[in-house]
């Protein structure tokens, strides 16, 4: 990678409002670099839970998460096509952090664009954080876009 251009870009999403700010950032980067753009969702699965679960239900909210997962990505396709951005989407399953720092690793990816709901103190250390994860392990460059402090 040439210094300050990104041939590739992930831009992270949740599909939340704040990451819809990163999806901009994200865009707007690509654009400027004529970078393509992996727009990535990641269903967070397994986590460990040893509460029994009912099949049916662990079914129905995979599924409905992977759908939010499709809406989430097809609003960065509609964003990456109205700037002229090459987007393609990839819906994954697992740890998000670990997801999204594999692929980008992967992928050959220069830079990572994702949102952060700007915790601090023992929210950040009782939530987790999947920006401060990413942050910490990517070998590649982060611009995490950070919204309001909680």
């Amino acid at each position: 990678m040439e210094t300050g251009k990104y041939n590739k870009v992930v831009i992270a999403t949740d599909g939340s409002e704040l990451g819809r700010k990163a999806v901009h950032n994200g865009i707007e980067i690509a654009r400027l670099s004529g970078a393509k753009v992996y727009a990535v969702y990641v269903v967070a699965s397994g986590g460990g839970h040893k509460i029994p679960r009912d099949v049916g239900w662990e079914k129905a909210m995979m599924e409905h998460l992977r759908t939010e997962g499709d809406d989430a990505v097809k609003f960065i396709e509609e964003k990456g096509k109205a700037a002229g951005v090459e987007v393609e989407s990839v819906v994954l399953e697992g740890d998000p952090g670990e997801e999204l720092v594999e692929f980008a690793d992967k992928n050959n990816v220069d830079l990572i664009v994702m949102g952060t709901q700007g915790k601090s103190g023992i929210q950040r250390f009782l939530l987790g954080s999947v920006a401060e994860n990413v942050v910490r392990h990517s070998k590649q460059a982060v611009l995490v876009v950070r919204g309001e402090k909680a």
